[in-house]
């Protein structure tokens, strides 16, 4: 888990005076750079730490934790929000599957058959154990910002995330 920096050591912000050209950007300041390598560094200093004490890849957290809910969901869906590939979570699937944390079931006999994903009572009761590390590890890492920068960094990227899916849809 990470430790609260000594101090808040921020680059010049080239974003401020940034025009419509992107002139002075560089490739380390482009968002979806900064985005990447800083999911990056939260997936191996806060997830894996406590995915991997349950003998669960952070791809398998993140596909039980969204089946979590209950609720069964179709394959596309849960590619959708897991924003993995459909063969990294195919994989995963047969996977949580085979330790008898999820159920699978497809509908009709074509190759385009539909196949549902629902958490099974032992995958469940993992997540609440791991439900609570994994709070805990986010809220530490959040809890690094001040509430203002965390208000901004919220509303900035729920603008922002919101903007590119309805662009998208377009």
């Amino acid at each position: 888990m990470p430790s609260t920096p000594r101090s808040a050591s921020v680059a010049a912000d080239p974003w401020s005076n940034l025009d419509e050209a992107g002139t002075d950007l560089s490739v380390n300041d482009f968002l979806t750079t900064m985005l990447s390598q800083l999911v990056t560094a939260l997936r191996s200093s806060v997830t894996e730490p406590y995915a991997s004490q349950f003998d669960l890849t952070v791809p398998e957290w993140r596909i039980l934790a969204l089946l979590a809910h209950g609720q069964p969901i179709s394959f596309a869906e849960l590619v959708r929000q897991s924003t993995s590939d459909k063969a990294l979570v195919s994989r995963t699937l047969r996977l949580l599957e085979d330790r008898g944390l999820v159920t699978l079931e497809s509908e009709g006999g074509t190759p385009r058959k539909r196949l549902t994903c629902t958490i099974s009572p032992e995958g469940a009761a993992l997540h609440a154990q791991v439900i609570p590390l994994a709070r805990r590890g986010q809220a530490a890492v959040i809890r690094m910002l001040t509430p203002e920068e965390r208000q901004g960094l919220y509303t900035g990227l729920r603008k922002l995330h919101e903007i590119c899916t309805t662009a998208a849809k377009e």
